[in-house]
C-alpha cells in the first residue's frame, strides 16, 4: 500500500494501472494453477463448482502468452510489478507468521487495524454476546 502510495504520487496513473494489472494478471494464473494442484491431489474434495479441466488449462495457455508478452514488451513495468508483490513479504513475516511476537507489537497491529477498518468503514465481527446467541 505504501509503494503504491509513493508511485501514486510520483508517477502517472496510466503507469500504476499497468503495474496493477500485471500483478492481477499474474495472480489469476496462479489462482488457476492452484486450482489444477488441487485437482490433481485431492480429487475427492467438496467443490460446490466443478468445471471440465480443458477450461482452466485453455485459460492458462492464454494467460502464460499475455504473461509472456507483457514481460518482452514492458520488463520494467513487469519488474517493478513483482516488487510491488514482494513488499507484502516483509509483512506477511511480521504479521503472520510470526507467532510469539512482543504484546507491543501485537498492541500496534490491532490499533492499526481497527484505525484501517475505521477509516474504510469496515466492521470485522467480534466474538459478543450477539454472535453466541
Amino acid at each position: 500500500c505504501l509503494a503504491t502510495l509513493i508511485i501514486m504520487l510520483v508517477g502517472d496513473t496510466y503507469t500504476l494501472i499497468n503495474y496493477v494489472s500485471f500483478i492481477n494478471y499474474l495472480c489469476y494464473g496462479v489462482t488457476i494453477i492452484g486450482l489444477i494442484v488441487l485437482r490433481w491431489k485431492k480429487p475427492k474434495i467438496f467443490r460446490p463448482i466443478k468445471v471440465n479441466l480443458l477450461v482452466p488449462i485453455t485459460y492458462l495457455a492464454f494467460w502464460a502468452f499475455l504473461l509472456i508478452f507483457s514481460l518482452y514488451s514492458e520488463p520494467v513495468v513487469c519488474g517493478v510489478g513483482l516488487i510491488i508483490i514482494l513488499t507484502g513479504v516483509p509483512v506477511f513475516f511480521l504479521g503472520v507468521y510470526w507467532r510469539n511476537k512482543p504484546k507491543c507489537i501485537n498492541r500496534l497491529i490491532e490499533s492499526v487495524t481497527c484505525w484501517g477498518q475505521k477509516l474504510c468503514f469496515v466492521v470485522y465481527p467480534q466474538g459478543g454476546v450477539a454472535e453466541e446467541e
